[in-house]
């Protein structure tokens, strides 16, 4: 089984031909691909998105933000957004050359019964059902799927467990499947990504290995579960922190932190600093909290 390392995905130059690119009535990116529109959207706040519509035939001159919907993922400018459409035309072209059989079949899940089913091949059925949806593996396939990775049950979800699937049957998915599929794998299972890669990953390279790191290197510090614009205090945020970032243990304490150091916290939060950030026993600006306070 040939290992998928995310340093060897490189899209080719996407063919584009087909492809109609223009601006929207009220000056949106927008690109056509068969029956999808995609656009770039700006938010309120300033950040861009891309958003897609379906069966809307009209000019793309003609259309509005109006004509879009959902939520595909941030992009940075124009040019991130072109290379997505790029992304998407190679996609749609390599799933029209998969053998996939979208049918209905009776069928208990994990989840409910199946409401519809897509045969990726024999052995390999992914079903949906009203609320999620998953991958079942035959006993051949299952045995077949990276040891480390294998679950005792034939059944792998949507969410991140579909990846296993596709890391370890990649000609049953596209580019941009296994692309997403080492991804996940890489941010979810970190340890068994690097035996099968042989190789570490470094700081940056996966959530789940950085996630990790930081709890270990802070299971001992106060760390903020909660925070609120102080009432009291302008300019500061008063937080709610507690040893290693469990809040169930029931040992919190407050602290006020400058609003603008607060802005600046990690991806995985604030830690206190106890040198600095002294605890505040006043009168809280969350609800509930003064009748906890004993303090004055």
């Amino acid at each position: 089984m040939t290992a998928l390392l995310h340093s060897e995905i490189t899209a080719p130059t996407p063919d584009l031909s087909g492809v109609e690119f223009a601006t929207s009535a009220d000056g949106l990116p927008v690109a056509r691909i068969d029956d999808l529109v995609l656009a770039m959207v700006t938010s309120p706040s300033g950040f861009a998105f891309l958003a897609s519509a379906v069966a809307v035939r009209r000019p793309l001159a003609d259309l509005t933000r109006a004509d879009f919907i959902g939520h595909d993922g941030r992009v940075a400018d124009e040019a991130e957004f072109q290379a997505r459409v790029a992304e998407t035309v190679t996609h749609k072209r390599d799933l029209a050359k998969l053998n996939r059989v979208q049918t209905r079949m009776s069928a208990s899940t994990p989840w409910g019964g199946s409401q519809m089913a897509v045969i990726y091949a024999e052995g390999v059925v992914a079903h949906m059902t009203s609320g999620h949806g998953g991958f079942h593996l035959s006993a051949d396939r299952n045995a077949k799927v990276y040891p480390l990775l294998r679950k005792e049950t034939p059944w792998y979800e949507e969410d991140c467990e579909w990846a296993i699937v596709a890391i370890s049957f990649p000609d049953m998915f596209t580019a941009y499947e296994r692309s997403l599929a080492e991804k996940t794998v890489r941010n979810t299972w970190p340890e068994a990504w690097e035996v099968i890669h042989g190789c570490a990953l470094a700081e940056g390279e996966s959530w789940g290995k950085d996630r990790r790191a930081f709890d270990e290197r802070h299971a001992a510090d106060f760390v903020v579960t909660s925070a609120i614009l102080s009432d009291q205090h302008a300019g500061m945020t008063e937080v709610v922190a507690a040893a290693g970032g469990d809040g169930r243990s029931g040992d919190e304490c407050r602290f006020l932190v400058p609003s603008d150091e607060y802005a600046g916290r990690g991806r995985f939060g604030f830690v206190i600093d106890p040198s600095r950030h002294v605890e505040y026993h006043g009168p809280s600006s969350f609800i509930g909290w003064p009748s906890r306070v004993n303090g004055p």
